[in-house]
């Protein structure tokens, strides 16, 4: 054999195989971890529920299809709790419309101005009576966010009129008027604005709406003191946690990334207080503004900046106090109104240990349903047939059908029963879907 032949290297025949084996491995891994991720192979199925037997229960139950029937998130992308709640905070609804509405400024007793917006229903609502929703958005929301306006749009299709609390500082272009800016749990502008739709309509009854945080306040709010709950037919809260206090410990864990959207929410809630500097410190001195900011700057957590600038605006003398009384945990067990608790199993912000705190509500209170959704993310509940989500979601269509239910029993009630408290004995059952 030559030198030149003995420098001609074959390819082994088993070599071509080898590499063809090697890519189908990784098409394999690849399509595996997109099957995880995804979370392509877990069901669809009905809200798991948790309710008393009562008449008032079954017959919402009957008339409020969407608790009873599956919900069906896209088929390729629906079913990852961190892309329906990705997809709600980055676009909030697709082809969202834009109601119109007027914006009210109420004075408050600090110096303080809160805002809402008031949108007139677009018809006469199913059973001819006056009947207006009071909204409290998401951490740092307001009327002009897409799941908001989607939501509002639906509402007053149905005859609802809608009053829509702007959180004090939420909004861009409106200046705070005093040292003072929303918190986790203070139901001041809300127990405003309820009032003054009370006055402005002294023939409208109420429906409570309450999303995330905004449930958090809402609940506080009707169980802080039983008047607030004259002329309320109903409450419903979306995706709320209970109790900031044992909130605190989850989010520090990166566990569902949960850590990770802490750090995202609080660079939202930094870029918010920024904005509002001169506001919220004008009446302090220079060095204690320096000390608050540069604690604002390097921040990573809710909790830090909490510690740090939020609790002091109500006195509060650590966080742990700020957290104790500004979480309806400890007064939502004086809610008597119908009250409509939804949440879903894969929130990737809502750790599934503050979910004995409506499951046990329920199990012991007649007036309570709890449903828990197999998916749903983060105030995303969005429908659809694969890809693309429709305009509604199930939350939009829950929130109306239960609040149309209220409604209609009210109306169809006998005589006798001089008001919706009454919800009658009966033991208490667990309804759960199958799953």
């Amino acid at each position: 054999m030559s030198a030149h032949e003995s420098d001609v290297h074959t390819i082994s025949p088993e070599m071509p195989a080898m590499f063809d084996g090697m890519k189908l491995a990784a098409v394999a891994t690849v399509l595996y971890i997109i099957v995880r991720c995804l979370n392509l192979k877990s069901p669809t199925a009905p809200p798991d529920l948790i309710y008393q037997d009562t008449a008032l229960n079954r017959f919402l139950l009957k008339s409020c299809s969407q608790l009873t029937k599956e919900y069906i998130p896209p088929l390729l992308w629906g079913k990852s709790g961190h892309l329906q709640t990705a997809l709600y905070g980055k676009l909030g609804r697709v082809s969202s419309p834009h109601p119109c509405g007027i914006r009210k400024y109420l004075p408050m007793q600090d110096g303080a101005t809160a805002t809402f917006d008031l949108f007139e229903p677009l018809g006469d609502h199913r059973t001819g009576d006056d009947i207006t929703m009071v909204i409290c958005p998401g951490i740092g929301n307001h009327s002009e966010k897409h799941y908001i306006r989607t939501f509002v749009d639906y509402a007053q299709k149905d005859g609802y009129r809608c009053a829509v609390l702007n959180h004090l500082g939420a909004l861009p272009n409106i200046e705070l008027t005093s040292p003072r800016m929303f918190t986790y749990g203070c139901t001041w502008e809300f127990a405003s604005m309820v009032g003054y739709i009370k006055r402005a309509y002294p023939n409208t009854q109420l429906i409570v709406v309450g999303f995330s945080l905004g449930g958090n306040i809402v609940c506080k709010f009707l169980g802080e003191n039983r008047a607030n709950q004259e002329r309320v037919l109903c409450c419903v809260s979306v995706c709320q946690g209970y109790s900031a206090l044992r909130a605190q410990e989850t989010f520090l864990q990166w566990d569902q990334f949960r850590r990770f959207y802490n750090f995202l929410m609080a660079d939202n809630m930094k870029k918010i207080i920024l904005s509002h500097r001169h506001s919220l410190f004008g009446g302090h001195s220079l060095k204690m503004i320096d000390a608050d900011l540069s604690r604002l700057y390097t921040a990573t957590s809710l909790m830090q900046i909490d510690d740090n600038i939020m609790r002091k605006f109500h006195g509060h003398r650590s966080l742990k106090e700020y957290y104790e009384k500004e979480s309806c945990v400890h007064y939502i067990h004086n809610v008597d109104v119908p009250l409509l608790l939804v949440n879903s199993a894969d929130d990737p912000l809502v750790h599934d240990s503050l979910l004995t705190i409506p499951r046990t509500l329920a199990a012991k209170k007649p007036n309570v349903i709890f449903a828990l959704t197999l998916h749903g993310g983060h105030l995303g509940f969005f429908e659809g047939a694969v890809l693309f989500p429709q305009p509604l979601t199930w939350m939009d269509k829950v929130i109306v059908g239960y609040a149309n239910a209220i409604c209609q029993w009210e109306k169809q009630k006998p005589p006798c029963q001089s008001d919706h408290l009454r919800l009658g004995a009966g033991t208490f059952w667990f309804f759960t879907s199958t799953q």
